[in-house]
């Protein structure tokens, strides 16, 4: 019997890896559809460059960090327990490959190429495995004070905060370092609007994020023994109430309303196995809410290009969700309980302070040396053929 359940257990966060690496392909997508057409091959390069790069990170620095775990014995040892220490590295792997992922929509249309690589390798081989071990390893005491001192620690189920928040707070260090696109903004404070080139596409990419996002929050659990339908029904809950919210804040535009679930399975990640579905539902639809809103303050008040709304999205609405988990987490709400609000808060605010610090760091550090932008005239000549020599879609036939 144990030995069946250590199969079970290596099968059932392999799934997870599976889907959560499916997720990838939406964050392709989504981006692809946002961009305009001359930066789509692009979109499609860098997440997928961009999550070998995290592999090879992750694999040699990052996952020994946060868990002080590392690979470098023989694959007789590695097999023991049918790979499960494996399977479960290739799992938190495509965790921590949706740091640079999210980050890629924000500086999206003008960044060089090899410089985010880099800048890739050092988040998640450094910056995000520091938050990681701390929030999920309990590394420098930091949840036992909290459990000391609030009664609880800190709680991020599948990574709210851990993720989302990290990845948004980074993102918005590398926007602001990078700057709007040319033309974007201009002197007179009129904006130019640079429309999603696909609507499919972006659709496409919203969809196989929230079917993959099943696998992110419930097979957090890691073993079949610990699996919860309450995660799979809350995670659904919030998927809903942000797509009704954005629905209705976006006043029926197909960019709120595909990014409003997404919105939603931001924010419900910490507390979706805390959270009554009704709780879970409201947490959705207030993140929903609060991504059109944002966004919309960002692009047009406040003049920060972030190309996706990764700022938004993520990065606050990853800390609504965590601080939500302290909120709706409670039994006087129809919670599990068992939670702090200070802890949330505490551990909220680290998680951004660090995110902040590790992205101007980092994206500092690259734009200093090497530089991070593309010139004028390869920024008008787009991303496709400027980096690698084609575009989407043929300009012309060729032929005799």
């Amino acid at each position: 019997m144990e030995s069946l359940k250590v199969s079970n257990d290596a099968l059932f966060i392999l799934l997870g890896a599976i889907m959560v690496l499916a997720m990838h392909a939406g964050f392709a997508f989504l981006e692809l559809g946002t961009v305009r057409k001359k930066n789509q091959v692009n979109a499609l390069v860098k997440i997928l460059v961009d999550f070998s790069v995290s592999t090879i990170a992750y694999f040699f620095i990052g996952y020994s960090i946060a868990y002080g775990t590392n690979f470098f014995t023989g694959a007789e040892q590695l097999a023991q327990k049918s790979g499960y220490e494996l399977v479960k590295f290739f799992f938190l792997l495509t965790f921590a490959a949706a740091i640079p992922a999210i980050v890629s929509g924000g500086i999206a249309e003008r960044a060089k190429f090899n410089p985010q690589l880099a800048a890739t390798f050092m988040l998640v081989g450094f910056v995000y495995p520091l938050f990681e071990g701390i929030a999920w390893n309990h590394h420098y005491g930091v949840q036992a004070w909290l459990n000391d001192n609030f009664g609880a620690e800190f709680h991020d189920f599948a990574g709210s905060v851990v993720v989302h928040a990290v990845g948004g707070w980074i993102g918005l260090a590398a926007v602001l370092l990078l700057g709007a696109r040319t033309g974007r903004y201009n002197k007179e404070g009129r904006i130019s609007a640079h429309p999603p080139s696909s609507i499919p596409f972006l659709a496409l990419g919203a969809w196989i994020l929230t079917v993959g996002w099943f696998g992110f929050n419930v097979m957090s659990a890691q073993t079949i023994d610990h699996i919860s339908g309450l995660v799979a029904v809350n995670s659904l809950m919030a998927m809903v109430g942000g797509t009704l919210a954005a629905l209705w804040a976006g006043k029926n535009d197909p960019g709120f309303v595909h990014n409003g679930p997404l919105a939603g399975l931001v924010a419900v990640c910490a507390g979706s196995d805390l959270m009554h579905p009704i709780g879970a539902l409201v947490v959705g639809g207030v993140a929903g809410g609060m991504f059109v809103l944002m966004f919309t303050l960002t692009q047009n008040r406040w003049k920060i290009d972030d190309v996706l709304g990764v700022w938004p999205l993520h990065g606050l609405c990853g800390a609504w969700g965590g601080i939500a988990a302290g909120i709706f987490g409670l039994k006087a709400l129809g919670g599990v309980g068992g939670v702090s609000l200070m802890s949330q808060l505490i551990g909220t605010l680290m998680g951004i302070a660090i995110a902040l610090i590790g992205g101007f760091i980092v994206y500092g550090a690259v734009k200093r040396f090497v530089g991070i932008r593309l010139d004028a005239e390869e920024e008008f000549n787009g991303a496709d053929l400027t980096i690698h020599k084609i575009s989407a879609t043929a300009e012309r036939e060729s032929g005799w």
